[in-house]
């Protein structure tokens, strides 16, 4: 099927000033802990996702302007993604 060019599209508005929701954080270290977990991803790749995670959330929880709830979400995750660390090693 080809698409139709006077087709009106729908287009999400997304704003990029605003920090990533900590659903993607949780999901992301959730599953990153049952694959390591099942044997599907090896140590090394499982610590290389944690720790681009860990850098990704302290930016964030650095950040002046994060709101303070925000930021307690996000330090929440940084432990559970520094413990899940802590296990692998």
């Amino acid at each position: 099927m080809e698409p139709n060019p006077t087709e009106d599209r729908v287009t999400p508005s997304v704003n990029v000033n605003a920090p990533p929701e900590q659903d993607h954080f949780d999901a992301a270290i959730s599953h990153v802990d049952s694959s390591y977990s099942s044997g599907v991803l090896a140590a090394k790749a499982a610590k290389g996702i944690l720790y681009s995670v860990i850098e990704t959330l302290g930016t964030l929880i650095g950040d002046p302007d994060l709101p303070e709830h925000a930021r307690s979400g996000y330090q929440a995750l940084l432990v559970s993604a520094e413990e899940l660390r802590s296990r692998i090693d």
